[in-house]
């Protein structure tokens, strides 16, 4: 299962926000961006309880994370 994450994080924390998001295992790219989100992420996971936790569990718990918009990737 491949989503996308789109995070906010509260100002100046964009960089440092990625950097522990791309360390967290099912997390294939996280990227700092201009405007909103401030923060991109990919993930690939093996199920919805893995995504949920890698999101509401890993994700939302990182300090200076202010909100989360996941998209799950439809399969072909």
């Amino acid at each position: 299962m491949r989503a996308y994450i789109f995070i906010k994080v509260q100002p100046r924390k964009a960089r440092e926000v990625a950097g522990k998001i791309a360390e967290i295992a099912g997390v294939k790219a996280a990227h700092p961006c201009w405007g909103l989100p401030d923060v991109i992420a990919q993930a690939e996971v093996e199920n919805e309880a893995a995504l949920e936790n890698l999101v509401l569990g890993q994700i939302q718990a990182i300090e200076g994370v202010t909100e989360t918009d996941t998209h799950v990737v439809l399969e072909r």
